[in-house]
């Protein structure tokens, strides 16, 4: 299984690698909804649910089928633009602007995602103009809840209303947490971004290819972009280009957009997401760490939920200098990760880190 971009006849000129800031809006949106997905965020991802507005939250509650299980492509809307070359905005606003020059169609069909059509990567109507696949989205919102029906209905009904107040929720979003995230990691996504484009020039689609992903290969004599994916799908880039978008809160997920007319892209894990194999110098730290009985058995409590320095020494009968103490050494090795809810500081074991020593460790703490 795997889906397929035919590139035949595309110049090297025409494949760009940019950085996508509705794309990586749409990662951190996806990482706070499912935390499972991607463990090592989750430090990232208490802290800003902890400090979230409360009537924000409730808004993206209503939305999130937009980016928890299935990638909507609202969030690629440069890949929608005639033509099949208009690239990622360097903004959020721009980005932003690039969704309003989508027909109600394209946003409709892009924001119906969650209803698995089978129209994806072939051409056919939408749900504005066939009826029996408005009634069809209809029911499959259905079968996943109240709250996805009315958002389809309101879609189906209003377009521009459901586009206005989508715009709106991203830019709150931005003001409440985005705008600081992506200050720090948007250095990183042009770097890497940067290197890309390099090994694009010097060695060719082939390695450039290569280096975004083990999944994704170039058969160059067929002219095949292959990614390695469990679904299927074949998009072809004919007269347009190709873009490759990395992103540093998407690890593990390799994307690939493949909607029928629209503009073909990958996005790629920015090398610097993923997870590094610990120094000799970490590993010995951690194992040291873990070496204590007390500190053993304060991963076991921290497992489970997270706690403070005062509920483990009341747990522990021992004091909160001592505690703390502990706490200090786990926290050096990498293995907890702390989270402030108003006046207190919660601590938590890292569970992907200790994941990585071993899943006896993980066992014998959680048994």
């Amino acid at each position: 299984m795997s889906v397929t971009i035919d590139i035949t006849g595309l110049p090297v000129e025409r494949v760009s690698v940019v950085p996508a800031p509705l794309a990586e809006l749409g990662m951190a949106l996806h990482a706070l909804s499912e935390p499972g997905h991607h463990p090592a965020l989750q430090g990232w991802a208490t802290a800003v649910s902890s400090r979230l507005d409360p009537c924000l939250a409730d808004r993206l509650c209503e939305a999130d089928f937009l980016w928890r299980t299935t990638f909507s492509d609202v969030f690629a809307p440069f890949a929608g633009i005639p033509g099949g070359r208009a690239l990622p905005g360097g903004t959020l606003a721009e980005e932003l602007d690039l969704l309003d020059k989508l027909t109600d169609g394209q946003f409709v069909s892009a924001a119906l995602e969650f209803t698995c059509q089978l129209r994806y990567d072939v051409q056919g109507p939408g749900p504005l103009d066939d009826p029996e696949l408005r009634r069809r989205s209809l029911e499959m919102a259905a079968a996943r809840g109240a709250v996805q029906e009315r958002f389809t209905r309101r879609l189906l009904e209003d377009p521009p209303m459901v586009r206005a107040w989508f715009r709106q929720l991203m830019l709150d979003c931005d003001e409440a947490f985005f705008a600081d995230t992506w200050a720090r990691i948007q250095p990183q996504l042009a770097a890497d971004a940067r290197h890309k484009t390099e090994l694009l020039r010097r060695a060719g689609l082939a390695e450039a290819l290569a280096s975004l992903s083990q999944a994704v290969s170039l058969d160059e004599a067929a002219a095949l972009i292959t990614i390695d994916k469990l679904s299927v799908g074949r998009t072809a880039t004919g007269d347009g280009g190709l873009v490759l978008v990395p992103t540093s809160l998407g690890w593990p997920h390799v994307l690939v957009l493949h909607r029928f007319g629209w503009q073909p892209s990958i996005s790629y894990p920015a090398s610097g997401s993923r997870p590094q194999a610990p120094s000799v110098e970490q590993l010995t730290r951690r194992m040291e760490a873990l070496a204590h009985p007390v500190r053993m058995r304060l991963c076991r409590h921290l497992a489970r939920a997270p706690h403070t320095t005062s509920e483990l020494a009341d747990a522990h009968g021992m004091s909160a200098p001592e505690i703390s103490r502990h706490l200090a050494v786990l926290k050096k090795a990498g293995l907890i990760t702390d989270c402030r809810r108003g006046r207190y500081v919660q601590h938590q074991l890292d569970l992907t880190a200790v994941a990585r020593l071993g899943s006896d460790f993980i066992e014998g703490v959680l048994r």
